[in-house]
């Protein structure tokens, strides 16, 4: 690992640490936006967008999007768009989540997307989200909270009870993993989850009315391996996308429009009026085009080119009959295009050209992942944002290992390498458009 990456990952690790949910991701993106010198915007405000000016805008607290007004017309250039999502697979603690059972305060938890859950399993985990509150006044507020030191624990089953546990042992998500939180000797008074949390983060007298909160692993990111090839920590799917992305954009000269969108909601279908199926992206694009007042949106966006950046599967060594064998994706061997000819990523010739051409020009290696034809495919916000917008789109995606785990793996070099060639695409000049002979 070079200086140069060590230093990047130094950065990337106290994101990711920082980061345990949506809410707080994209306030940790907010720090790096502001202290860079973005401001922040209101939608229920006029906006009074120049060239040169540097701003942000975010909805629900979960999904954020920044974009720095550049000094070509977007007539001539369009827009350079930059994609990731700040949700990952993890526990969700459900409403009523209060259990008493065998002497323990357990909690109800519901299953966020497609995780792994195996994994969850005797970890250290801590609980954060956001809490919406009644304080004294009567007034209602929010909040984000973060225990921030492990207070719950999913423990296995002991292999004596269950002598065929490493033949194939299944998780039932009802039953098996409320996790634990304390003693609850019987006689013992009924704990409030509520009235626990209002005491701890809330003013006095203070009423929690309800939460979004998950369960998270709290051991920090590491690098691993003999010589530290390797990022491990949780949500790498998908914040590393959104850390790259965000440093790529601090990073642009302010010749072309560009942007980076992090949608929450992918992993269970972006449906929402935060998700990537929403109208968010559209509504701030609309208001960029109507401030320069030149140019039609859909011209804008024929001219405009997005980057949907979402995690690759690396080839795992212990299954890689599970790929296809010409297309094998290996850790630090350089961002992935992604392609499916069902449409599960939005990738074509030409906008693979395009990243390929890029990829070029600041000397990183690119790799290509196709599914094994007879086993299905994952989505990104890319054929959404696509079919939504109309605008050329393709996925790309740094390789990882143990993708929706509470625990990832990918390379130490390639998270800056993918920044680099994101970089390179907001500071390139001119119409993307390849020429047809």
């Amino acid at each position: 690992m070079t200086d140069n990456s060590q230093q990047y990952n130094l950065g990337l690790r106290a994101f990711l640490d920082g980061s345990p949910t949506p809410f707080h991701a994209v306030k940790s993106m907010t720090r790096l936006l502001e202290a860079a010198g973005f401001t922040a915007l209101d939608e229920s405000e006029q906006w009074a967008l120049k060239p040169g000016t540097k701003h942000f805008v975010t909805r629900n607290g979960s999904s954020i999007i920044a974009f720095v007004v550049g000094s070509e017309s977007l007539g001539k250039s369009g827009m350079r768009l930059a994609g990731a999502h700040t949700d990952s697979p993890c526990l969700m603690v459900k409403p009523l989540p209060e259990i008493n059972k065998a002497g323990y305060f357990q909690l109800g938890v519901e299953v966020y997307g497609g995780a792994l859950l195996n994994p969850w399993f005797d970890r250290d985990l801590s609980i954060a989200g956001r809490v919406v509150y009644r304080d004294a006044d009567k007034q209602l507020k929010q909040t984000m909270v973060d225990f921030e030191r492990p207070v719950a624990m999913i423990p296995s089953l002991a292999i004596h009870l269950d002598r065929e546990a490493n033949a194939g042992r299944t998780v039932n998500a009802q039953t098996d993993i409320p996790p634990l939180l304390m003693l609850a000797p019987k006689g013992s008074k009924a704990t409030d989850f509520r009235a626990l949390l209002a005491e701890t983060f809330l003013p006095a007298k203070a009423e929690v009315l309800d939460f979004e909160l998950c369960l998270y692993d709290t051991q920090p990111a590491a690098m691993v391996g003999l010589k530290e090839e390797f990022l491990a920590s949780a949500r790498l799917d998908n914040l590393l996308s959104c850390y790259v992305a965000t440093q790529a954009l601090l990073a642009a000269d302010g010749t072309n429009t560009s942007l980076v969108v992090c949608n929450d909601h992918e992993e269970v279908g972006s449906v929402s009026a935060i998700g990537a199926d929403g109208p968010f992206l559209e509504a701030v694009i609309e208001r960029i085009v109507q401030a320069e007042g030149s140019s039609q949106q859909n011209a804008v966006l024929d001219r405009s080119l997005m980057i949907s950046c979402d995690n690759a599967h690396a080839a795992h060594p212990n299954f890689s009959d599970k790929h296809d064998g010409t297309h094998m994706p290996v850790l630090n061997g350089g961002p992935v295009i992604k392609v499916n000819v069902k449409q599960r990523y939005a990738t074509t010739s030409l906008t693979a050209s395009l990243f390929r051409q890029l990829c070029s020009d600041v000397n990183v290696p690119v790799q290509t992942f196709v599914s094994r034809s007879d086993l299905g495919c994952g989505s990104t916000i890319g054929p959404i944002t696509s079919s939504r917008l109309g605008v050329p789109t393709l996925d790309v995606g740094i390789p990882q290992l143990a993708m929706h785990s509470c625990r990832e793996l990918t390379g130490s070099e390639d998270g800056q390498r993918l920044s680099h060639v994101l970089e390179a695409f907001f500071n390139r000049s001119g119409n993307l458009a390849i020429e047809v002979e």
